[in-house]
C-alpha cells in the first residue's frame, strides 16, 4: 500500500464508517427477572479497566462518575501497583474485585505461582476484596492437573470468607461447557464466574442443546461477566444493533435466572460489565479503528442491567 493510500484510509475511516452502518438504536426495555428479592439479596456492577489507557485514579474515578459500584482488574503483585490500586479505591469509595490467574505450562509451576498469587489477594493487610476471580488451570491439563487448583481455593475461601470462583473461560480448567459439568459433579463447593460468552464461541452455538449443564452452570454462579458472545466468537461487534437481538436476548435469559435464584435465595450477586477492546472489539483492516466505542458499550450495560436487576 502505498503512503498517499494509507492517508486516505486513516482520515477516512470514521466517516466512512459512519456511512456504512445503519443508525443504531438501543433494544427495548425489558421486564427484570421475577421474584420478591430476601433479606440479603444485593447486586453490585463493576467496571473493567480491560483497555482503558490513564491512570489507575483516573479509571477509577471515571468509573465512579458513571455510576459503577466498583471494578474489577488483576491484582497487583508489585507494591507500586498495590498503591496506586488502593489510593484510588480509598479516595473514590468503590469497592474491588480481584482477577488472579497464571501462564504457566508445567502444571506444579502454574500452581505454585497461582497459590501464592491467590493468597496475596485475600490477605488481611490488603483491601477486602468482593470476590477473587480464577483464571485458573489450563484447557491441556488433565483433571488431575487442575483439581488442585479447585481444592486449594475452596479450603482457602471457607478460611476467610470470601468467594473464590473459577470463571468460565477458553483455554483453561472450565473452557467447555460438557467438561466445565464433569468438574462440577466432582467438586460440589466448585463455585463460578459466569462468562457464558465463551461456551457460545467454543460450542458455536447459543447451547440450546446443552440446557442441563447450562443450568447447572447458573446454580453455581456468584459473578457474572455480562458480555455478549456468539457462534463465531466470544464478542459481538455492538449489542444495541439490531441484528444481535436474538443472541443479546438469549445472554440476558441466562442472567435472569441467575439474578432469579439469588433473590430467591437472598444472597449477593456481582455483575461485571466486560466488552473488551480490540482484537476482542472487532476493528476496521489497515486503520485498526473501533467498530464501536468499548467505554460507551460497557456503560450502556451497566445502566440496561441496573434498569432490569434493580440493586
Amino acid at each position: 500500500m502505498n503512503l498517499k493510500r494509507r492517508s486516505f484510509l486513516k482520515a477516512s475511516s470514521g466517516g466512512m464508517l459512519g456511512l456504512m452502518l445503519p443508525q443504531i438504536a438501543e433494544l427495548p426495555a425489558v421486564a427484570p427477572a421475577d421474584g420478591i428479592a430476601k433479606a440479603g439479596f444485593s447486586l453490585k456492577i463493576l467496571a473493567t479497566n480491560w483497555g482503558f489507557a490513564g491512570s489507575m485514579l483516573a479509571f477509577c474515578e471515571k468509573a465512579k462518575s458513571e455510576g459503577y459500584d466498583g471494578v474489577e482488574l488483576w491484582y497487583p503483585m508489585d507494591p507500586q501497583g498495590r498503591e496506586e490500586l488502593f489510593h484510588a479505591l480509598e479516595k473514590t469509595g468503590l469497592e474491588v474485585g480481584f482477577l488472579c490467574g497464571t501462564g504457566e505450562t508445567d502444571p506444579k509451576a502454574h500452581f505454585a505461582s497461582f497459590q501464592k498469587m491467590v493468597t496475596e489477594a485475600v490477605s488481611p493487610n490488603h483491601v477486602r476484596p468482593l470476590y477473587i476471580n480464577c483464571h485458573s488451570g489450563k484447557d491441556f491439563f488433565t483433571p488431575e492437573q487442575n483439581a488442585p487448583l479447585i481444592a486449594f481455593t475452596t479450603k482457602l475461601s471457607k478460611e476467610t470468607g470470601i468467594k473464590i470462583l473459577h470463571e468460565t473461560h477458553r483455554g483453561r480448567t472450565l473452557y467447555a461447557a460438557p467438561v466445565a459439568r464433569q468438574y462440577m459433579e466432582k467438586h460440589p463447593d466448585l463455585r463460578l464466574t459466569l462468562d457464558i460468552s465463551h461456551w457460545c464461541n467454543v460450542h458455536e452455538s447459543l447451547l440450546v442443546d446443552q440446557p442441563e449443564t447450562v443450568q447447572m452452570a447458573l446454580s453455581r454462579t456468584d459473578h457474572i461477566h455480562a458480555r455478549v458472545g456468539h457462534a463465531e466468537g466470544p464478542q459481538v461487534n455492538d449489542p444495541r444493533a439490531p441484528e444481535w437481538k436474538d443472541t443479546v436476548e438469549a445472554h440476558f435469559k441466562w442472567w435472569d435466572e441467575v439474578i432469579r435464584q439469588k433473590k430467591a435465595a437472598g444472597e449477593a450477586v456481582t455483575i461485571l460489565t466486560e466488552f473488551g477492546p480490540p482484537n476482542y472489539l472487532p476493528a476496521l483492516p489497515y486503520t485498526q479503528q473501533p467498530v464501536a466505542d468499548q467505554w460507551e458499550i460497557n456503560v450502556y450495560m451497566m445502566k440496561t442491567l441496573r434498569a432490569r436487576y434493580g440493586r
